[in-house]
């Protein structure tokens, strides 16, 4: 543990009783401090409640007691997804009590280096490569946060010879003060989660808090095509370590040839690095990568710069980058039906997530979009569905907001589902419209620009319902 007291007879409210929530109370038991946890549910729909109790800790369920949060308490910890504007955390910061998210109490217990991910598309995607690399090379990783293991449950068990390759969200990096990781990357930054944030500057400043803390000796891996990303160089406290799909770097992780913005070619590219002396190696040729698409480029660029920053044998990336098939909904196969190819990519909540997908395709495409209503008009859309969206499929709150893009992109194919009461008939019957639609050589892509909460209770539920649709049909 970086502080062994840090927590020790400290009184803490943990806030949400979700699968961090939980871990998070149990870590700062262990470490001694008084904790409460609460959740507005009611008890019966928090089984974790007698788990915790069996351990001494106090749970409190069913809303927010209004001597929850009080003078005597020294930390909040929130589950990311809770708002600001959330009572206890009001009150919490109020009373000037510092209010965190499990990120922030992780990174105090951990003794491995930390590589933090984040960025508004590929995070996933990115973070797996990174763990596979750190694998192939014998670095001993543990991949936690967003996927896979819960942050504080890894955090405690790890060694001083692990590396914990974490994914982070804007919601946990908010919630951060002297969270420092040893290798931080910034993928891109796109429009999204304004409903949280409020605002795209409060967004920008919850990723770059990533940096806050660094130090000389750590590393900031950023993209050198965003100019956001870019122009957080001047306040990098760390060594800066660029990838890039446009441009020759001086040193950093780059395509070469360079893409050109908007251009699709079939020239042969190979993913290199460019070393502090001017030496190239290079790494693998594109074509070889194991996921297809040109943002998929780029998140092989990031990981490779990553695991170069953390140590990681030049020889060990290879490897990974040709045998990693993708994750589940992101881009991910699913069928072919009668010559249409089918694609799960239910993890794209934001506009810019649907566009990097479409340029994947060279095929004429099916589009089925549409989810929660986060106040975008999806304008942005436009040149991405001109010329490579035959027709579009749409349901959820947005759909009207996405038929008006489609039109403007010269789309005389559209097609509304009634959302009705049942969100699953409603998938299904977008599947169907779709197959309707579609002819062989072409492909049927779930790509909905839009968060799935006004329908489902997860971008998953959404791309697990859409995948049985299509093997269901006939």
């Amino acid at each position: 543990m970086k502080h062994p007291d840090t927590y020790k007879g400290l009184e803490v409210v943990v806030l949400g009783l979700a699968k961090s929530g939980v871990q998070v109370a149990k870590v700062l038991h262990r470490a001694g401090a008084v904790v409460t946890a609460n959740d507005q549910k009611e008890r019966e729909q928090c089984p974790e409640a007698s788990e915790l109790e069996a351990l001494g800790i106090s749970v409190l369920c069913g809303g927010h007691p209004d001597d929850l949060i009080h003078p005597g308490v020294k930390l909040l910890v929130k589950n990311p997804g809770i708002p600001y504007t959330a009572q206890p955390v009001q009150r919490a910061l109020e009373l000037g009590i510092e209010v965190v998210t499990e990120v922030e109490v992780a990174y105090h217990i951990c003794e491995a280096p930390i590589i933090g991910i984040t960025g508004s598309n590929g995070k996933t995607t990115t973070t797996t490569w990174v763990g596979r690399m750190l694998e192939a090379a014998g670095m001993k990783p543990i991949v936690a946060g967003n996927i896979g293991t819960p942050l504080c449950e890894a955090a405690a068990e790890a060694k001083q010879d692990n590396w914990m390759v974490v994914e982070l969200s804007s919601f946990q990096l908010k919630g951060t003060h002297d969270f420092r990781p040893a290798v931080a990357c910034l993928l891109n930054i796109a429009e999204t989660h304004l409903d949280y944030h409020g605002n795209m500057e409060d967004y920008i400043s919850s990723k770059a808090k990533l940096f806050a803390n660094q130090r000389p000796e750590d590393t900031a891996v950023l993209n050198w095509d965003d100019p956001v990303c870019r122009g957080l160089v001047p306040y990098m406290k760390g060594k800066v370590l660029p990838f890039s799909l446009t441009e020759r770097l001086q040193e950093g992780v780059y395509a070469d040839p360079p893409y050109v913005p908007e251009v699709e070619d079939d020239i042969r590219r190979d993913i290199v690095y460019r070393d502090g002396s001017g030496v190239i190696h290079p790494i693998l040729p594109v074509v070889e990568l194991g996921i297809p698409g040109r943002f998929n480029v780029g998140n092989a660029l990031a990981a490779c710069a990553i695991a170069i920053a953390a140590g990681a044998q030049l020889t060990a990336l290879a490897g990974p980058l040709a045998q990693f098939r993708g994750v589940e909904h992101r881009l991910e196969f699913v069928a072919e039906h009668e010559g249409v190819s089918y694609y799960n990519n239910s993890k794209a909540t934001n506009a810019k997530a649907t566009q990097m997908s479409l340029s994947s395709f060279k095929q004429p495409v099916v589009l089925i979009a549409g989810g929660l209503d986060r106040g975008s008009d999806y304008l942005e859309l436009v040149p991405a569905l001109r010329g490579r969206v035959k027709a579009v499929v749409l349901l959820g709150q947005t759909k009207a907001k996405l038929a008006e893009a489609a039109r403007l992109a010269g789309i005389e194919q559209i097609e509304l589902v009634d959302n009705g009461e049942d969100a699953a008939a409603a998938l299904i019957a977008a599947v169907s419209k779709s197959a309707a639609l579609a002819e062989s050589g072409d492909v049927v892509l779930l790509s909905p620009a839009c968060a799935s909460w006004d329908m489902f209770k997860s971008y998953e539920e959404r791309g697990r319902i859409f995948k049985e649709a299509v093997h269901k049909l006939k």
